[in-house]
């Protein structure tokens, strides 16, 4: 089978790069507290420097994507993290544009990442968690057949309160099951 592991029926995902320093200045404070928390404004060039060290990732698998539509618009973000090839376990982040939402890009883009990382790279189990008041990104785990593994209280605090993080998981297997034809 011939086909771009970057390359989706939505969008595609290429590197990271300092001319996307404009596109993190869009995010509002939900996009970012969704991710983890609100941050301090900041300038051109500390998002400039903050980019150089993502391009440098602490582990050799921890990467980080740009998610263009169609058209070239930059879309969102997808990175990988705690990536553990021992055991074969890693998670990702991801924020879209608010524009961009509820339209099946962020479904693309995680299923992008995962047919790399269980068909290329060997891992075989990915848990991401979500924090419990973003509703849109349980509710989308949960519909792409995520299993829901476990639910650890007041893991963070944001807008006056703390909220739950809730893990989720599939293993390769799961993938495959339900998504081993999706980019056929």
């Amino acid at each position: 089978m011939s086909y771009n592991y970057w390359q989706g029926k939505k969008i595609r995902l290429r590197a990271l790069e300092e001319k996307d320093a404009s596109f993190f200045q869009t995010y509002d404070d939900e996009i970012m507290r969704r991710l983890d928390e609100i941050q301090l404004p900041e300038t051109s060039e500390q998002i400039i420097e903050w980019i150089q060290k993502e391009q440098n990732p602490k582990t050799e698998d921890q990467f980080f994507w740009i998610a263009e539509d169609v058209d070239g618009n930059v879309i969102g973000e997808i990175s990988t993290s705690q990536c553990k090839r021992r055991h074969g376990t890693f998670k990702y982040g991801i924020a879209l544009s608010r524009n961009y939402q509820g339209k099946g890009y962020a479904k693309e883009m995680i299923l992008l990442v995962l047919r790399y990382f269980f068909m290329e790279l060997r891992y075989q189990k990915v848990t991401p968690h979500v924090y419990a008041f973003n509703e849109p990104s349980i509710k989308l785990h949960e519909r792409m057949g995520f299993v829901r593994e476990g639910q650890l209280r007041n893991m963070v605090y944001t807008n006056g309160q703390y909220y739950d993080a809730i893990f989720f998981g599939m293993t390769k297997q799961e993938y495959e099951s339900l998504y081993g034809d999706y980019f056929d």
